[in-house]
């Protein structure tokens, strides 16, 4: 995070804003913490109620106010940037600007350092661009002011902008955008020299890095050749071979292209008419694959029909066989059951039988009875 030291020798002690300030410190670093540990809502949770505390201050004039402040739209602007929120982001760095401007005119000993991370800041956060370069022409005139007065502090800031703006150069040349990758290395190229006040080992070798990309250009090897020749004295003087190797072979490889136009347009036709080839066997490969596959598709869905007929087929002569068990069983069943009935009324009349014939033995023994009587008498 950045570190803002505040002055706050022309306030109360015992006073209200006092206490904002100092709290705003304290929670600032409890923020630094929060990052670290890559707890982002929870600092943004933790910026806010700075801000929220800070509204309490009795004077939004006062260059310690105005220099919290502008700490704390660092961190906001780090913090949706980590979020991905970085329209949200754009946005705190644009107030940024103002606030930061403002106290850099003020007093470009202290704040010019803080100005220029704010430039740094910006190269790694927007999206666009277009509209990074558009930004540093409007602070242009802002961070000349400050390079009247370089100190230490401002050097090494602008050496991070530097290196910011050189790594932006080579993710555009590495996705193809050339000529915006040349407009970044020159803003990395001017702020490296301005901040060293001479032509360093740093800047011959991001010189070598924007020739390098002018050479895949055609229209611009020549001047890729200017550059690199005007830039040789100055590595020779530092007496670096290896960046005198390099330069040197940078040059001879655009003459290899200048010289050999039409060797080099062969072979890179070359390359493309094999490209071409591939990719019309890879054309042919994938329709034929296609066919193949639609093919088994087909056939699998044949099988599939045929297994479904047979299922089908085999479940309706199932349910004819359960069908047909089923009416056998219910025969069967009315069967035993009538059965039974004949049984229960042969056991009825069986027993009226018995019943009856115990009644006849009862009365021929009482005929008997009678009649032995009769014959006692």
């Amino acid at each position: 995070m950045i570190q803002l030291p505040l002055n706050l020798d022309g306030l109360d002690p015992k006073g209200r804003d006092y206490a904002i300030l100092r709290e705003a410190e304290h929670n600032r670093a409890t923020t630094d913490t929060l990052l670290q540990e890559e707890r982002y809502m929870d600092a943004l949770e933790r910026t806010v109620n700075i801000l929220r505390e800070l509204r309490d201050f009795s004077d939004f004039n006062h260059k310690e106010f105005r220099s919290i402040f502008a700490a704390v739209l660092f961190d906001l602007a780090e913090i949706h940037f980590l979020l991905k929120d970085y329209k949200q982001s754009e946005k705190e760095l644009d107030t940024l600007f103002k606030v930061l401007g403002r106290l850099a005119k003020e007093d470009p000993d202290r704040y010019g350092e803080f100005h220029i991370l704010a430039m740094e800041l910006a190269a790694r956060i927007i999206r666009s661009r277009k509209k990074t370069i558009e930004m540093l022409v409007k602070q242009q005139l802002q961070t000349e002011a400050l390079y009247e007065k370089v100190n230490a502090g401002v050097a090494s800031a602008t050496e991070r902008l530097a290196e910011s703006l050189r790594k932006v150069g080579e993710l555009m040349a590495a996705s193809g955008s050339y000529k915006e990758a040349l407009k970044f290395y020159n803003e990395a190229i001017r702020f490296s020299k301005k901040r060293s006040g001479r032509v360093g080992r740093k800047e011959i070798k991001m010189t070598i890095e924007m020739a390098e990309v002018m050479s895949r250009v055609k229209t611009m090897r020549q001047r890729a050749k200017r550059l690199l020749a005007a830039v040789l004295p100055h590595a020779i003087a530092l007496e670096t071979i290896e960046l005198e190797e390099d330069i040197i072979a940078l040059i001879e490889m655009i003459d290899k292209f200048e010289d050999q136009p039409s060797k080099w347009k062969a072979f890179m036709q070359g390359l493309s008419a094999i490209g071409r080839s591939a990719e019309r066997d890879d054309e042919r490969e994938r329709r034929r694959a296609e066919k193949e596959a639609e093919k088994e598709n087909r056939k699998a869905e044949k099988k599939a029909e045929k297994e479904a007929r047979k299922a089908e087929k085999e479940a309706k002569k199932a349910e004819k066989e359960a069908k047909k068990e089923a009416h056998r069983k219910e025969k069967e069943a009315r069967k035993e059951a009538k059965k039974a009935k004949k049984a229960e009324q042969e056991a009825k009349e069986n027993e009226l039988k018995a019943e009856q014939a115990k009644q006849s033995a009862d009365e021929v023994r009482a005929t008997i009875a009678e009649t032995e009587k009769r014959e006692e008498k």
